[in-house]
């Protein structure tokens, strides 16, 4: 448990140093009501850092370079990774050096939190166009944070006020998603009931989609709701997991929205992230799951087309940084 009489400490990535990430994480931090909540280390190049900092009149107290020795304890610092190109290019878009900067920045974010210098991490949006740019292969945050971590499983949870969606796959084609095991919607369970009693509720209750349409029409439209789906219901129910499924998307995602259950499993990407961007996209925050470290991220991307323009809405930053806040084990924030 973190010392309830220190200031949690959140790093954030400051994503594409191109795209919107360093004007929302400057504007979501000026707010005093967010500023507040914890001491704030910015992870990025100190020029793009700063630039984005004077536009709203961010103070940063202090800048790190190389790595933090203690725990900083209020405002906003800033930790210093090179990277970015100087100048940076007129036009916003996707290059292989901000793509190597974006990982760079998550990566020095990561060491933070598994050093014990912050509690948690809050990410900005990168381009996986920029990144492959770079040389890497880059299906998302959460399976780069798997590997930087050396974590076996890890799942995308989304969560708004008003439902919470995590995701049996992500990034990957529709053929593949339709082809895992019951382990993988067991895990998927397991880590989700996990999150949600960390959440604050003491015994969630989980519905599971079906792949198919109609959850499968008892065997007319595909066969993963009885051979796979079912049976990976009934072990998480046996393990003491409030858990019904599989059933229809097209109903379940209104039922959650009611309150009759408190978490979804979703099988595949786009059947999770519509119903919720669509709901509530501004506040809709994207948390990994299956980590050593808490990690959140705003749920959207780098928006090159508003870039550089100071339009760009921190709202989903900061409830990124408030939902962070909620993940780590201090009883002040656990509300």
């Amino acid at each position: 448990m973190i010392d309830p009489t220190e200031a949690p400490v959140i790093a954030v990535s400051l994503g594409d140093p191109l795209g919107i990430g360093p004007e929302v994480v400057a504007a979501a931090l000026v707010e005093a009501q967010v500023r507040d909540l914890a001491a704030w280390v910015i992870v990025g190049d100190e020029r793009v850092v700063r630039h984005a900092a004077a536009r709203v009149g961010l103070p940063i107290e202090r800048t790190f370079t190389g790595r933090i020795a203690s725990r900083p304890t209020s405002g906003v610092s800033l930790l210093h990774v090179a990277g970015a190109p100087d100048p940076l290019p007129a036009a916003h878009g996707p290059t292989a050096a901000c793509g190597q900067a974006s990982l760079d920045y998550i990566r020095v974010a990561t060491e933070l939190c598994l050093d014990g210098v912050a509690d948690g991490m809050v990410t900005g949006p990168v381009s996986k166009e920029a990144v492959t740019l770079a040389g890497r292969s880059f299906t998302g945050h959460t399976e780069y944070l798997a590997e930087l971590c050396g974590a076996d499983e890890s799942r995308m949870l989304l969560a708004n006020d008003k439902m919470r969606v995590v995701h049996v796959t992500t990034h990957c084609s529709l053929v593949e998603a339709a082809n895992v095991g019951a382990k993988r919607v067991v895990d998927t369970i397991v880590l989700g009931h996990e999150a949600m009693r960390r959440m604050g509720w003491e015994r969630p209750r989980i519905a599971v989609c079906g792949m198919n349409p109609h959850a499968g029409e008892n065997g007319l439209f595909g066969d993963q709701e009885s051979r796979v789906i079912q049976p990976a219901v009934e072990a998480a129910r046996a393990r003491g997991i409030d858990s019904v499924g599989p059933q229809p998307a097209d109903t379940l995602f209104l039922q959650a929205y009611r309150g009759r259950y408190d978490l979804v499993v979703a099988m595949y990407h786009d059947q999770g992230h519509v119903p919720m961007k669509l709901m509530d996209f501004e506040n809709t925050v994207n948390i990994s799951l299956g980590l050593p470290i808490v990690r959140t991220s705003v749920d959207h991307g780098t928006a090159y087309d508003i870039a550089g323009q100071g339009i760009a809405d921190p709202t989903d930053m900061k409830a990124a940084m408030r939902f962070a806040l909620r993940l780590i084990d201090v009883p002040a924030q656990a509300t």
